[in-house]
């Protein structure tokens, strides 16, 4: 069975975006982001919900069309339709069953894009396997958090770390249900 892998960028205080989906603090070139892009190209599966996938629109991604070239894509979304879909997209209801056969039919690990709520809902029903976050160097105070509404405590075992010079840190985290 392959890992759901939450990877993502946050605030050192738990935002994946601050206020109106503000992320123009976070590090966008560097050694870190150059780790995060080729630890990219391991996935072929990726899913995340409609916000997230919504969110790429403001930086060229099309209605209908893959956010990542080489990965099929599965969005949770009711309410999403395209009129141009690809073949590398599919949309999907929020089920436990899809996920669970998306983890054992996948080629690769899976690669969870977000966002916080969509996170929230799989770490609450013990979904996510393995959580790396690119924390930048900023605080933002509000926003998006990492896990949406989620509240309760979950025990994490941190394996890697790694400090960028561009001020970013990859931290790679099992998460023990």
């Amino acid at each position: 069975m392959k890992k759901i892998i939450y990877y993502v960028a946050t605030s050192i205080d738990g935002f994946i975006a601050g206020r109106n989906e503000d992320i123009s603090g976070f590090v966008t070139a560097g050694d870190g982001v150059n780790t995060y892009l080729e630890d990219l190209k391991d996935f072929k599966t990726v899913i995340m919900g409609r916000k997230t996938y919504e969110f790429g629109y403001q930086y060229g991604l099309k209605p209908g069309q893959p956010a990542y070239p080489h990965m099929q894509h599965y969005i949770f979304s009711k309410a999403l339709k395209f009129e141009n879909q690809s073949d590398q997209l599919t949309l999907c209801n929020l089920d436990l069953n899809i996920i669970k056969a998306l983890k054992e039919t996948s080629e690769t690990d899976i690669y969870l894009c977000g966002g916080g709520q969509f996170a929230g809902w799989l770490l609450n029903n013990k979904l996510i396997d393995e959580l790396k976050l690119k924390v930048n160097p900023l605080i933002l105070g509000d926003g998006t958090p990492l896990f949406g509404t989620f509240k309760n405590t979950i025990p994490l075992k941190l394996t890697e770390s790694k400090a960028y010079s561009d001020g970013l840190s990859i931290n790679t985290y099992d998460i023990l249900y």
